[in-house]
C-alpha cells in the first residue's frame, strides 16, 4: 500500500464557503475543466475550478454530509521540492511556482466527533507526494495560510502514525507539538482548546444543521 498523508483544517461550518473560494484562487489558471457548482448546507452556492470524483456535474450538499473534490494547487517551490520532487511535478513557472495535484479534498460539514466544526482534509495522491507533504515547508505554509485566511482554528498533518503534527492552533503556527503529546494527551483535549478562543471572541460555534 502507498502512503496517504494529509493536512486537515478545522473551522466553523460557516467558513467553508470562504475556504473553497480561497482554494479556487490557488488553482492553476490554465485548467480547461468546466467550473463546478457546489451547493453548501444552508443553500449557499460556490463555483470551484475542480472536479468531484473527476466529474463536473453540480454537487448538492445542502443536506450536509461530505463533499469530495479533486484539486490541483500552484505552490511556491522550495529547496525540498526542487531537489527531490521536481521531476514528478513537471517544472517551475516564471514565478518560481509548481503545480501540485491531484490533491484529494474531503469536506465534512459537521463530523460526529466534533459537530461544531467542519473538517477540510487534503490527501496526497501518491506516496512521493505524501513525503513532500511531510518535508516541504512551502507545502505546509499553503495549508497553514489557508487555515489563517479562512478563520480556521487548527491544522494537523497526518503521517499515518499514532500521532498528528499540530501545524496551526488558535491563530498561531506551531512547531514540534503533536496530539497525543505533552500539551494535548488526547484528541478531545485539543478540540476543547478550539472552543475557548471562539467563545472569548463572543461568537457561538455553528450547530449541526444550523
Amino acid at each position: 500500500m502507498g502512503l496517504d498523508y494529509s493536512y486537515e483544517i478545522f473551522t466553523s461550518p460557516r467558513n467553508v464557503a470562504k475556504a473553497l473560494r480561497r482554494l479556487a484562487e490557488l488553482a492553476p489558471q490554465d485548467r480547461d475543466t468546466p467550473p463546478l457548482p457546489v451547493t453548501l448546507p444552508g443553500g449557499e452556492q460556490v463555483t470551484v475550478p475542480f472536479t468531484s470524483h473527476f466529474k463536473s456535474e453540480p454537487v448538492d450538499c445542502s443536506a450536509g454530509g461530505t463533499l469530495d473534490l479533486d484539486t490541483s494547487l500552484v505552490i511556491d517551490a522550495d529547496d525540498v521540492m526542487r531537489e527531490s520532487f521536481l521531476q514528478d511535478l513537471g517544472g517551475i513557472d516564471e514565478r518560481g511556482r509548481v503545480r501540485v495535484g491531484y490533491i484529494y479534498l474531503t469536506v465534512r460539514f459537521s463530523p460526529a466527533w466534533h459537530p461544531d466544526f467542519a473538517s477540510l482534509q487534503f490527501t496526497a495522491a501518491t506516496s512521493r507526494m505524501s513525503r513532500m507533504f511531510e518535508r516541504s515547508a512551502s507545502v505546509r505554509k499553503v495549508f497553514t495560510d489557508l487555515t489563517a485566511a479562512t478563520g480556521g482554528v487548527c491544522c494537523l498533518l497526518d503521517t499515518e502514525t499514532e500521532t498528528f503534527d499540530i501545524c496551526w492552533l488558535n491563530g498561531e503556527t506551531v512547531e514540534g507539538e503533536t496530539v497525543p503529546g505533552t500539551g494535548f494527551p488526547r484528541f478531545g483535549d485539543l478540540v476543547a482548546a478550539w472552543r475557548e478562543p471562539m467563545q472569548r471572541a463572543g461568537t457561538t460555534p455553528a450547530k449541526d444543521g444550523a
